[in-house]
Formats: structure tokens, sequence, C-alpha cells
């Protein structure tokens, strides 16, 4: 059970829910619990932008950062063209 002083911070923030829960799901898979929040203003559609704020516990915001760079860099490597996504209908 977490104290009082435990608190959510920022990780990052995307302007929709979809890439807020890929991102959540990433830091699950590393053994982070993350929550996104925000994502009804994001769907607003309105002259200001919203977004989606993927938060994480404070003690855990320093290996959730490296989990997110980790996982940006593996994708960035990955080359499109050579990856079968099937037939589209």
């Amino acid at each position: 059970m977490r104290s009082k002083k435990d608190h959510l911070e920022p990780l990052t923030s995307t302007p929709s829910e979809g890439q807020a829960a890929m991102i959540v799901s990433v830091l699950k898979d590393s053994g982070i619990e993350a929550v996104a929040e925000g994502g009804l203003t994001a769907g607003f559609r309105a002259e200001s932008v919203g977004e989606v704020r993927v938060m994480v516990w404070a003690e855990d915001l320093e290996r959730a950062r490296l989990a997110l760079d980790e996982y940006k860099n593996a994708v960035r490597d990955i080359d499109w063209d050579e990856v079968d996504v099937g037939e589209g209908e």
C-alpha cells in the first residue's frame, strides 16, 4: 500500500487516448503502474487542443522515462517496409 507521500507525476502527454493507452501498456509490460488522464477533454473539437497525460508514481518516474525511451528507440528502428501487416479487407 502506498503512503500519503506517494503521488502521481506526469511522464508525458499525447493528443489521443489511443496513444496514451499504448504507452500505459508499454509501461505495464515493464512492471510500472501508469494511468492516462484527460481523455475526455482530448476528444473535444474546440479551439484549444486537448491532451491525455500519462501519469506514474513519483518513485517510478525515472524508470518509466527509461522504459519509454527504450520503446521509442525500438519502434524507431523498425523498417516498416519489411513488416507484413497482412491483406487489406
